[in-house]
């Protein structure tokens, strides 16, 4: 039996699971259990409650402009509960839609302009008739880390000023093709436009979010022998 216990929500995991983004899920399983940790993940979908004080750890993913479409209309309703859990340092992991829809609003390639929740100053506009589609490496420039994935995304997001990239773009095109950034840190969210899934081939961000996580929950617990592990890959 694990030492310890996380609660984990799958922000529309019915819906936003392009090119098997709930891998992430599945890879913070394997690595949890290197860490003596146990995750329960419950979806929270349409017309259900974001439990702000329930959750230790969140993961929102991305899809289609159709499927985001209705995700972006029902968010909002779970506005108020996700801001505060950004606020309070929740952990969270988002990718391509999910990292858009925390965000101003982005542009869908018909042009429409779909509002986000705003709870991260970025904004995503949308290209004509362009993707940045490929393998990408970036390096964290505040951990040296160096992480590799595959990006596929219409939309060039711009961070605000109270925000910072994930990750310097050594290869590929990242936000936007111009600043050389590629996602975003604020507090303890982490958005990336890394599809493949992330956590698969990075256990180092997978390490960082499951530490924050039981830092947060557990604070008078002597975490060091986890902050020791070196993370095994799950291939």
């Amino acid at each position: 039996m694990a030492k310890y216990h996380l609660n984990v929500a799958h922000l529309y995991g019915d819906l936003l699971n392009t090119y098997g983004d709930v891998g992430n899920l599945l890879a913070l399983e394997y690595y949890a259990k290197q860490m003596d940790v146990e995750l329960k993940t419950e979806v929270i979908s349409l017309d259900q409650p974001f439990e702000k004080n329930h959750f230790d750890l969140t993961f929102f993913g991305g899809g289609q402009d159709f499927e985001q479409k209705i995700v972006s209309k029902d968010i909002q309703k779970k506005k108020n509960d996700l801001t505060d859990y950004i606020e309070n340092d929740g952990p969270l992991l988002a990718i391509c839609g999910g990292y858009q829809l925390l965000g101003q609003y982005y542009v869908g390639a018909d042009g429409e302009k779909i509002p986000g929740i705003g709870a991260m100053s970025h904004y995503t506009e949308t290209q004509d008739n362009n993707r940045f589609i490929g393998d990408i490496t970036i390096q964290n420039e505040e951990t040296g880390e160096t992480y590799h994935g595959f990006e596929n995304h219409n939309g060039m997001t711009f961070l605000g000023e109270d925000e910072r990239p994930l990750g310097k773009v050594l290869k590929g095109k990242g936000n936007n093709g111009g600043d050389a950034s590629e996602g975003v840190v604020y507090k303890n969210v982490f958005g990336s436009y890394f599809h493949g899934p992330i956590l698969t081939r990075n256990g180092e961000l997978a390490k960082r979010l499951l530490l924050i996580a039981l830092h947060r929950k557990y604070p008078d617990v002597d975490f060091s022998q986890q902050e020791a592990l070196v993370i095994e890959p799950t291939f």
